[in-house]
């Protein structure tokens, strides 16, 4: 395990379309609430909601964050997300190439300052 790995994470989500998983991604790159954000193709979902299955189309995002903005991230997610209950799930990072583990925690270092949240 890198050293510099404990610290990062992860997060998994998904949006009920690409417009959607951009405008967060964007929001939370220039917040630094994530260095980066990977917006996936579409998927299907199967999921219960509200006691019926459902299944939808949906877009998977990726980030990539520290440990300890994941509360700030998941709440900036859920404030610009139009879900109800929105998926946010941080995974741990185990290991990886050091320069880029560098970089996360480089480009989400200024997160550490709350940054006013963008108008609507």
């Amino acid at each position: 395990m890198d050293d510099r790995s404990p610290d990062l994470c992860l997060v998994y989500m998904t949006a009920g379309s690409r417009d959607e998983a951009l405008a967060i991604g964007r929001a939370l790159v220039a917040e630094k609430l994530a260095a980066c954000v990977n917006v996936l193709g579409p998927m299907t979902s199967v999921y219960a909601w509200r006691g019926e299955i459902h299944e939808d189309a949906e877009v998977a995002v990726l980030a990539k964050t520290r440990r300890d903005l994941v509360p700030r991230l998941s709440a900036r997610v859920q404030a610009l997300h139009s879900y109800d209950c929105a998926c946010v799930v941080a995974l741990p990072i185990a290991g990886g190439h050091a320069p880029f583990l560098d970089w996360v925690g480089a480009q989400t270092a200024a997160g550490d300052t709350p940054v006013p949240p963008a108008p609507a």
